[in-house]
């Protein structure tokens, strides 16, 4: 198994049975709901901004595991960033999950997030895995509409 395959398992196992930041957050700034019709993912994510900077992200619901490992690797890499930062991640993240990024340049980067690029062999999964990002995206443009997948 190559070291990459054995990140991917260990790293996706790992958040979706310990997701970081997994709570409902009374008083967040925003919220927006994220669904996936096709495998039943559903999201709320919960932001807390200071100026322009998350000073907490969570989220609740369910999912199967690759959005659950995808949401729960997204609020612990964002915590503290800025709205602009967290928009260049979720482009990089979404190049990623889409089999965009070509060899290493780039991938050595993202950290934990690398853990996600064997998505891109599955295209179904691919809407489970950015689901939380593009719930993310609302919730920081404030947008209050449910994001689906559809």
């Amino acid at each position: 198994m190559s070291d990459l395959k054995a990140l991917y398992q260990e790293v996706i196992l790992d958040h979706n049975k310990n997701p970081r930041n997994f709570k409902k957050m009374e008083d967040a700034d925003c919220s927006v709901e994220g669904y996936n019709p096709l495998c039943g993912d559903h999201y709320t994510v919960f932001l807390k901004m200071d100026g322009e900077v998350i000073s907490e992200i969570a989220f609740q619901g369910s999912g199967c595991a690759i959005s659950k490992a995808s949401a729960s690797v997204m609020s612990t890499v964002l915590k503290g960033k800025t709205r602009a930062e967290a928009e260049e991640w979720f482009e990089k993240f979404h190049h990623l999950v889409r089999g965009e990024m070509k060899g290493e340049t780039g991938i050595d980067e993202l950290g934990k997030l690398a853990a996600f690029s064997g998505v891109s062999e599955f295209p179904a999964r691919v809407k489970c895995a950015i689901l939380p990002w593009h719930t993310m995206k609302n919730a920081i443009e404030m947008k209050k509409e449910t994001v689906s997948t559809e």
